[in-house]
């Protein structure tokens, strides 16, 4: 059997000991989050009507936001901890708006990769102007997140966060290859979910701390934060995947067998079922691989013990966190674990 991670133990109570007058943390970000998608668009100032039409696409409002959301509310964490009585910084603010705009330049490359044709709900950017014109979109807003990162003028954010995009394409080039060795298959599993989902969480987190303390170690409480619930979040989206039904997630479910991706709850349903080991090496390619895989994980615990191991990086965000002074921001940010945790889409 692989040496996979174990299942996790983890008591409910122990995670979320937290008060009910809590305010929940995308309110507690409204305010700084207003006019968020506006301020993107003045970003991406374009004569060409149709290249503005392009990048304005997914920037409607409709998103979570999650990421801005978290770099707020770790930003202002981080200014009462050192002493600033968490006002935020405008170059903080930045930082919130330039992760947005480099998570919605990757989702455009990724949907050309994935040939989706549904995001959020609606037709993909390459699904009504083509992929060429998409790819370009989607370099477009990554420059115009860089000209905006620029201008910020910390040469030690500026590195931290373009560290966020070389990860990116790495974590694509490792969705595209597979591990023969079991053991070596989940670690590779999970520093692809890294680099593609929790660098940009991570590094934008580090970034906004640096910007108010100098103190290595508050950076490193808030990278490793925002890398644990990076890696939670997407071993939940992982197992919404085979849970949740196409209506709910804006999106067909088992897209990612369709796509050829073994992902958490596929990789522990193989210790039980080890036929499926065949399916992942040629990538569920043959007739019927899909099906036989999405009924292996469901006869398996491989979508549970996907769930325990998102709350053990849960239960370190908490940990992390925790070293912080407390504050509402703190708190939120200790909240939004059980948030990411029990959400549905």
């Amino acid at each position: 059997t692989a040496n996979l991670p174990p299942i996790y133990s983890i008591s409910k109570m122990a995670l979320f000991q937290h008060d009910t007058k809590l305010k929940d943390p995308f309110s507690l970000a409204q305010k700084d989050l207003q006019n968020l998608y506006e301020d993107i668009k003045k970003q991406l100032l374009v004569s060409k009507a149709e290249l503005k039409a392009l990048c304005d696409y997914y920037f409607d409002g409709k998103g979570k936001a999650f990421r801005p959301m978290i770099v707020i509310l770790m930003a202002r964490a981080c200014n009462v901890h050192s002493n600033k009585e968490g006002v935020l910084l405008p170059a903080q603010r930045s930082i919130a708006m330039i992760s947005e705009m480099i998570h919605t330049a990757s989702l455009v490359h990724d949907d050309v990769i994935d040939d989706s044709d549904t995001r959020r709900g609606k037709n993909t950017i390459n699904q009504v102007w083509g992929e060429r014109k998409a790819i370009l979109a989607g370099d477009f807003i990554l420059s115009a997140a860089s000209m905006a990162l620029a201008r910020i003028g910390n040469t030690t954010v500026v590195s931290v966060l373009s560290q966020v995009i070389e990860d990116l394409v790495r974590g694509e080039f490792m969705q595209l290859g597979s591990k023969e060795n079991e053991n070596e298959r989940f670690k590779h599993y999970l520093e692809k979910t890294f680099k593609k989902t929790a660098s940009l969480i991570a590094n934008s987190c580090k970034a906004v701390s640096i910007l108010v303390n100098s103190d290595p170690e508050v950076h490193e409480i808030a990278y490793q934060y925002g890398r644990n619930v990076g890696i939670a979040f997407q071993l939940v989206d992982d197992i919404l995947d085979f849970t949740s039904s196409a209506k709910r997630l804006g999106k067909p479910s088992a897209a990612d067998l369709r796509l050829g991706l073994a992902t958490g709850p596929v990789l522990f349903a193989c210790q039980q079922f080890p036929e499926l080991h065949a399916m992942i090496m040629r990538r569920f390619s043959s007739d019927g691989d899909v099906d036989r895989a999405w009924q292996y994980v469901l006869k398996s615990d491989g979508v549970e013990q996907t769930n325990y191991l998102a709350q053990h990086y849960c239960q370190e965000a908490i940990h992390q966190i925790s070293r912080l002074r407390p504050s509402t921001e703190r708190d939120a940010l200790i909240q939004l674990t059980e948030l990411v945790l029990r959400r549905d889409k």
